[in-house]
């Protein structure tokens, strides 16, 4: 039972010691990693959701000023167009 116990407790010292060279870890031992880590993914993820949403509104705005056939909702979207056109 002896020879059991040490065979299960060497496998589970190197299963512990192969997780601990692991990059997920190594990053949150250190808490300045771990700032830097946190502050570059908020930084991405910063830039993908306003690269997305402007892509999203622009694609919205397009399609929008397609409908300019439409008696009511046309005269509305060139208005709204017209506005975006002079922010420019």
């Amino acid at each position: 039972m002896q020879d059991r116990d040490r065979e299960a407790m060497e496998a589970l010292t190197r299963e512990v010691q192969r997780l601990n060279e692991h990059t997920f870890i190594r990053i949150h031992n250190s808490i300045w990693r771990l700032i830097g880590y946190s502050f570059l993914r908020g930084l991405a993820i910063g830039l993908g959701t306003v690269m997305g949403a402007t892509v999203l509104v622009s694609l919205l705005a397009w399609w929008a000023s397609q409908f300019s056939f439409v008696p009511v909702l046309g005269d509305w979207l060139n208005q709204i167009v017209q506005e975006m056109n002079t922010g420019r």
